[in-house]
């Protein structure tokens, strides 16, 4: 059995972040082989991601970032068990490293995401050996994009809600701010009536009409009020149709109006913790 030094540990702590205990144990397992412990800790960090997959992850990071030339933007959100992890320094540069990895690589999808390498390892091996240090279920939870001709990003204060919107050309750096904060704001379900899902409408309408028969509308009137307040969905749900926040008395479709006529919104995410 080799000879374990104290400052063999620390070396293998400052290179992983691990305990002290858990760093000499692996070092004892494998005979003060580095490369083979540091395997070893990770291994206990899957094991630990394993034994953790029922636990509820809440709280954690959701951060946004668009690319050097605003034409791709992307959002992720990474869940932790507790805010104090969620805070975390350490946890948070990750969190804006993987984020960083997104903007460059510009995956098409989580999965593809999870497997680029970062300082060596995968995304998602990251993950697990952060599940080895801090002891948490740590997990990626969600991972969006967008590709436009211009794109912004909004991030809220404390990492709990971000927002990404693409827009049809080049726009004002104002305007665009004001819209990617309007959807972090009122949480619009699609950019106009004509891009809200069928099975959302319908939902919708099932809804409306269960409530009017219960009022004692007559049947004939059900569908007529159902529709009308259908559309009342329409003007407070659907982002171009919802009143600017900053000033009421106008649309968000006429905000961009009155700056660029030309100018409309192709697409936007939004991602918030516990929504």
């Amino acid at each position: 059995m080799a000879n374990i030094t104290a400052s063999e540990v620390n070396k293998l702590r400052q290179m992983t972040g691990a305990g002290m205990m858990d760093c000499k144990n692996a070092l004892v397992e494998n005979d003060g082989d580095f490369d083979k412990a540091i395997d070893f800790l990770r291994k206990k960090g899957q094991k630990l991601a394993n034994k953790r997959a029922d636990r509820d992850a809440n709280e954690g990071v959701v951060i946004a970032k668009v690319d050097a030339d605003q034409k791709f933007a992307a959002i992720i959100m990474i869940n932790c068990e507790t805010d104090f992890v969620a805070k975390n320094e350490d946890f948070v540069n990750i969190c804006k490293s993987i984020l960083d990895l997104a903007v460059a690589n510009k995956p098409k999808s989580e999965d593809e995401l999870k497997n680029i390498q970062l300082n060596g390892l995968s995304v998602a091996d990251t993950l697990i050996e952060q599940v080895g240090k801090i002891g948490e279920k740590i997990e990626l939870a969600h991972y969006q994009f967008i590709d436009a001709p211009y794109v912004i990003a909004y991030n809220h204060h404390g990492n709990r809600l971000a927002t990404i919107v693409g827009f049809n050309k080049d726009a004002n750096a104002d305007v665009a701010k004001d819209v990617a904060m309007q959807v972090a704001s009122m949480a619009p379900v699609a950019i106009n009536k004509a891009t809200v899902a069928p099975e959302m409408i319908e939902k919708e309408l099932e809804i409306y009409r269960d409530l009017i028969r219960q009022e004692g509308k007559p049947e004939s009137m059900v569908e007529q009020i159902a529709q009308g307040k259908l559309n009342k969905f329409f003007k407070e749900s659907t982002l171009l149709s919802q009143e600017y926040i900053k000033d009421t008395k106008k649309t968000v479709e006429q905000f961009l109006q009155e700056n660029d006529k030309d100018l409309t919104v192709t697409s936007f995410k939004r991602l918030m913790l516990g929504a």
